[in-house]
């Protein structure tokens, strides 16, 4: 496969933002820890985890792209060393769940309902990946009626089941709860539906009629965004929530 400058670097660039975005808001975390209510320091932990673990795969995504190409002529060529994008669903199938978890935590659910849910919500979220990445694979496929099309359904089934879920729980919180509160829970409903709901327009990419190094680039770089947003991103609002439930319970910082 042939990159042009241009694309190389924009791919380049998106895998060193990601980087810098998952480590700096894991530091955040760590810090911000004890600036919510120690029932609440459990979501923050698990956010950390969620953009350490992203780090270190990003980490290695970002070496195995440097290694594939190299510069000649104007233009990138495949050096023979393959591109591993299998470290990229590695970490989803650590961080998925995780994301899951750190959100149904901070919604403070209790007793059995919270175990049961998470447990549903965890199987739920390994299938979509595992089934997902198959698809994957295969790139020069144009129809959705191929294989990428199939597998890309059959992990769509799990995916609607978690969102649909999350939705749902996050509306009855802000229902029970007032201002800022509130708002955040709402705002945070809205992010899951777009960050989660760009993951499989990006998966779709060979679909639009993009070939060779033009899906390879759209898939490195939507990728990338979707995974900044969601856990970067979903991490500042899931701490935003945490903070503004301890002062709404009276928490004090020491």
């Amino acid at each position: 496969m042939e990159l042009t400058i241009g694309q190389y670097s924009l791919v380049y660039n998106m895998l060193s933002f990601a980087i810098a975005s998952m480590i700096f808001s894991g530091v955040f975390f760590v810090l911000a820890r004890d600036r919510v209510a120690p029932k609440y320091r459990i979501s923050l932990v698990v956010s950390t985890l969620v953009v350490g673990i992203a780090a270190y795969h990003y980490l290695r995504i970002f070496g195995s792209w440097e290694a594939a190409y190299v510069l000649e002529g104007g233009n990138y060529l495949a050096s023979g060393k393959p591109f591993n994008d299998a470290y990229r669903y590695v970490d989803w199938l650590l961080t998925v769940p995780l994301l899951v978890v750190e959100l149904l935590l901070v919604m403070g659910l209790v007793g059995a309902k919270k175990e049961g849910l998470i447990t549903k919500m965890v199987i739920a979220a390994f299938l979509m990946i595992a089934l997902g990445y198959p698809g994957e694979l295969i790139t020069d496929e144009t129809s959705v009626m191929g294989m990428r099309g199939l597998w890309g359904f059959l992990s769509t089934l799990p995916f609607v089941y978690i969102v649909y879920t999350l939705w749902n729980e996050l509306g009855v919180a802000a229902a029970e709860k007032e201002g800022k509160t509130a708002v955040l829970y709402r705002n945070i409903r809205l992010l899951l539906l777009a960050t989660w709901g760009f993951y499989p327009i990006v998966y779709m990419a060979p679909f639009f009629g993009w070939e060779g190094a033009s899906t390879q680039v759209a898939i490195q770089v939507g990728y990338s965004i979707a995974d900044v947003l969601a856990k970067a991103g979903y991490g500042v609002m899931i701490y935003a929530i945490a903070k503004s439930k301890s002062e709404d319970e009276g928490y004090v910082i020491a």
